[in-house]
């Protein structure tokens, strides 16, 4: 016997059942329970609370923080055929009136509302308004990690949103996240009064997603060899500041990749309109900061790559997350070096923050440092930090090619002593140059082509040394002092290893790539992924979603998502009743485009 959530499920949104434990939440919600719910992206978060908003009386109130995320949320909604609205500060006045009379006369399902918008006093009067005529269903907080004042998608006015509870303890609340440590939930739990709330914490495993991290060499050229697995492949590529997203954005599309920048240093029109083509054109490679990424529900992203470190393991989850949500086959890539580190030590100390928030955020950086250099499966030490156990993947760099790991203990000794004997007043590059008897003009300045430990390393390529330097940093037995310029310091881990009562295993430097081919294999694309092949048929459907999406102005996965198109090539329908076993296809879909869809396949 089919539930009613079950059955507005397959009704609305064409899918024949729930995955993992949404129908557990769906319950619970429509119970007027509250729940906080953490769920990798691609996972279903929507449809934890668009059901039991349509189930419950009254209209859902979903808090969202961004606009783009908004729209398209309510582009795929009325697409199901859900009355949906959105009330935020890209609409005109009268817009918003409009949508206020209609959210007042009932005939709204769900509205996404800005988190200062909702929070005005003209708002919360229109929700007081409603609430007595039981009118609101509940309210979603999307997001929910912006509460957080450790991360950097913080958003001051989420604090305020414990509001709704003090307000309207009777509306339930679920609040979402696809990014939450230990840290964060407790601090979710208490800015946002969810002390009385269910937890539901699914598996952060993301399967279809390959991870490779690489040593920096010549990253364009990397960064390139990697783009060349993934032709016309929609994409993000991840750098630190706004220059190098501008000057990677400019070099990429000399090499024939059409790329886009996106950063906060931008006008706001073209970074809409950047955005605009990356979410509604095909094979677009989107180069930004870390200020593109939230909120962008763009399903078929195959690829995101970092060309520089992550400053934690929570920030490159969810930018990876990006990467593969329609469950098929993409690949999360990185490349960094020993800089890296220095640069999140220096943006750390130089902050303004609190001490114990400085403290927090070497921590996560260190933990990041770890996840680089470690000869673990990649996939392990991610779910671990969440809290979830894990076996090895098969489906990273480390399990497709696992790191040949050696006695390091004489070579930590002697980088760890170089630093002890220099007064732990320089960085890698110094101590690289002593280790390997290099009188350079720096080298001989300080005296230091005298000590004992100049040209103990000579056996060893400046490369090599660089790896132990990382490692030393991730094992936590240096680390690097930015107010000193990255000086590299011991730490009180490293005695026992340089007194010999400790002995180190070290992964082994990845032998230096020669010529084009040998740097292509840098870029991992003899693992890349495979994607589905391209029929005629799929062809066909693609040009005719795209036709569609420009007609409305959406973009193309609003009208259905790749994967959808991947199953009507499969299984060939050749009626509405086929139609409706397809996943993602509801009644309000197979109405409006059934006879054109049956007819493509029909001509196919």
């Amino acid at each position: 016997m089919n539930s009613p959530a079950l059955d507005l499920l397959r009704r609305v949104f064409g899918y024949a059942s729930f995955r993992g434990e949404q129908a557990v939440i769906v319950d619970h919600v429509v119970g007027g329970g509250d729940a906080l719910v953490l769920m990798p992206t691609g996972g279903g978060k929507s449809l934890c609370y668009q059901i039991p908003a349509l189930l419950r009386p009254g209209v859902g109130i979903v808090v969202s923080p961004l606009i783009a995320l908004m729209q398209n949320q309510v582009d795929a909604l009325r697409q199901a055929g859900v009355r949906a609205a959105c009330l935020n500060s890209a609409l005109d006045f009268q817009a918003v009136v409009d949508t206020e009379r209609r959210l007042q006369r009932g005939e709204l399902d769900l509205v996404y509302v800005a988190p200062e918008r909702l929070l005005t006093d003209r708002f919360i009067g229109l929700l007081e308004q409603l609430v007595t005529r039981q009118g609101v269903a509940l309210f979603a907080i999307d997001e929910a990690h912006c509460v957080s004042q450790w991360g950097h998608d913080f958003r001051p006015e989420y604090i305020q949103l414990s509001q709704l509870h003090e307000r309207f303890p009777a509306v339930p609340r679920i609040a979402l996240t696809a990014t939450a440590d230990q840290l964060t939930r407790q601090e979710i739990i208490q800015r946002l009064r969810l002390e009385e709330a269910r937890l539901f914490v699914a598996s952060f495993d993301r399967p279809n997603i390959r991870y490779t991290v690489v040593e920096r060499d010549n990253p364009r050229q990397q960064l390139l060899a990697f783009l060349a697995a993934h032709p016309a492949a929609a994409g993000i590529v991840y750098c630190l500041s706004r220059r190098k997203v501008d000057e990677t954005a400019a070099w990429l599309n000399t090499q024939g990749v059409r790329a886009l920048p996106y950063h906060a240093g931008l006008p706001a029109a073209d970074r809409q309109r950047h955005q605009q083509s990356f979410l509604g054109d095909d094979g677009v490679v989107m180069v930004a900061t870390i200020a593109f990424g939230m909120g962008i529900d763009k399903p078929d992203v195959r690829f995101v790559a970092h060309l520089d470190l992550p400053k934690s393991l929570e920030a490159y989850y969810q930018e990876t997350g990006r990467a593969g949500r329609d469950g098929e086959p993409s690949e999360a890539w990185m490349t960094y070096g020993l800089n890296d580190v220095v640069i999140h030590r220096q943006m750390i100390e130089e902050s303004g923050a609190p001490d114990e928030q400085k403290r927090i955020e070497r921590q996560k950086l260190d933990s990041m440092l770890a996840y680089c250099e470690s000869a673990r499966c990649r996939r392990v030490i991610l779910l671990n930090y969440f809290g979830e156990d894990a076996a090895p993947c098969g489906n990273c760099d480390v399990c497709l090619e696992p790191p040949v790991v050696w006695d390091g203990t004489v070579a930590a000794q002697k980088a760890l002593s170089a630093a002890l004997r220099t007064g732990q007043r320089f960085g890698a590059g110094h101590l690289i140059d002593l280790l390997r008897g290099r009188r350079t003009e720096k080298i001989q300045q300080f005296g230091h082509d005298r000590l004992p430990t100049f040209g103990v390393g000579a056996e060893m390529d400046e490369m090599a040394w660089r790896s132990v330097f990382r490692q030393l940093l991730a094992g936590g037995l240096l680390e690097a002092d930015a107010s000193a310029y990255g000086a590299l310091k011991l730490t009180d881990s490293a005695r026992p290893v340089l007194k010999g009562q400790l002995s180190l295993e070290l992964r082994r430097q990845a032998a230096r790539p020669r010529g084009r081919a040998a740097r292509s294999k840098t870029g991992s694309p003899a693992a890349a992924p495979r994607p589905r092949s391209e029929s005629p048929l799929l062809a066909r459907l693609r040009e005719w979603r795209s036709q569609k999406a420009r007609e409305q102005g959406v973009p193309a996965y609003v009208i259905l998502h790749d994967r959808t198109l991947f199953e009507i090539a499969a299984l060939l329908p050749d009626s509405v009743p086929a139609l409706l076993s397809v996943p993602g296809i509801g009644l309000a879909k197979a109405e409006r485009y059934g006879a054109e869809l049956l007819a493509i396949v029909a001509a196919a």
